[in-house]
C-alpha cells in the first residue's frame, strides 16, 4: 500500500489535493492535515475526487467551525466520520477509532488526540494495520515536536502498528507565530521510517517495503 503524505498550505478549495493525486498515479491513499477541507460542500467535492481517481483520502474537515475526522474510501464513500475529542484529560477518545475497509483495519487519531492514544487505543481490542494522524499546524516548540513523536513511537510499539502523521505547511498554534511543520511515519517496532521537521515536501511511503519517496 502506497500512501502519499502531504503538507499543503491552507486553502479554500482542493487544488493541492487534486495536484498531488494527478501527478502520483500509483498511490492508494492520501493523508492530509487536520482541517484541510474547509466545509461540507468541499467535502462533497473531495468524495468525487476520491471516486474518480480510486484513491482513499484521510484528512479532516470543518463543520460549524469545528474540526471533524473523516476517511473517504476509494469508491468516494465516507467510511469514518466523527467529532474531535475534547482536550480535558477525563475525556476518552471519541469513537470510532478504526474502520475496516477491504480487510485493512485503519486507525484514526486527530491532532492532539495523540496524547490520549496510549491510554485509549486499548479500547479497540483488535489489530490495527496503520493509524492515520492528521495534525492542524506545525509544532510550537522543539519540546512539543519531540513529545508528539515520542507518543507516536510508544503507540506504534505498544499496539504493533504503523502510525503516520502530517500537518499543514503554514499557520501556527493559536496564531502564536511559531510553527515547526511536522510529518512522520513510525514502524511497528517504534522505529522511525522517516521524521520530517520544517521540511514541507510531500512523501510517498510504501507500507509494505517501507520505502520513502520524497517529492
Amino acid at each position: 500500500m502506497r500512501v502519499l503524505i502531504g503538507q499543503p498550505i491552507h486553502e479554500e478549495g482542493l487544488s493541492q489535493l487534486e495536484h498531488d493525486i494527478k501527478v502520483n498515479k500509483e498511490i492508494d491513499v492520501v493523508l492530509y492535515p487536520e482541517g484541510y477541507i474547509l466545509n461540507e460542500k468541499v467535502l462533497e467535492a473531495a468524495c468525487s475526487i476520491a471516486k474518480k481517481n480510486k484513491v482513499m483520502i484521510i484528512t479532516s474537515y470543518k463543520k460549524n467551525n469545528k474540526n471533524r475526522a473523516v476517511i473517504i474510501s476509494n469508491a468516494g464513500d465516507i467510511i469514518l466520520e466523527r467529532a474531535k475529542t475534547l482536550p480535558d484529560d477525563n475525556e476518552e477518545l471519541v469513537q470510532p477509532l478504526t474502520v475496516n475497509y477491504n480487510g485493512i483495519n485503519i486507525g484514526y487519531i486527530l491532532c492532539m488526540e495523540i496524547l490520549k492514544g496510549m491510554r485509549d487505543l486499548k479500547n479497540v481490542g483488535e489489530n490495527i494495520n496503520f493509524i492515520a494522524h492528521p495534525i492542524g499546524v506545525g509544532m510550537f516548540s522543539d519540546e512539543q515536536f519531540d513529545l508528539w513523536i515520542n507518543e507516536a513511537k510508544k503507540i506504534a510499539k505498544t499496539y504493533k502498528t504503523i502510525i503516520i502523521g502530517t500537518s499543514h505547511a503554514d499557520g501556527s498554534y493559536r496564531n502564536c507565530g511559531i510553527s515547526l511543520p511536522i510529518s512522520y511515519c513510525i514502524d511497528i517496532t517504534g522505529e522511525p521510517i522517516y521524521i520530517s521537521k520544517s521540511d514541507t515536501r510531500a512523501r510517498i511511503v510504501d507500507l509494505d517495503t517501507k520505502e520513502v519517496q520524497v517529492l
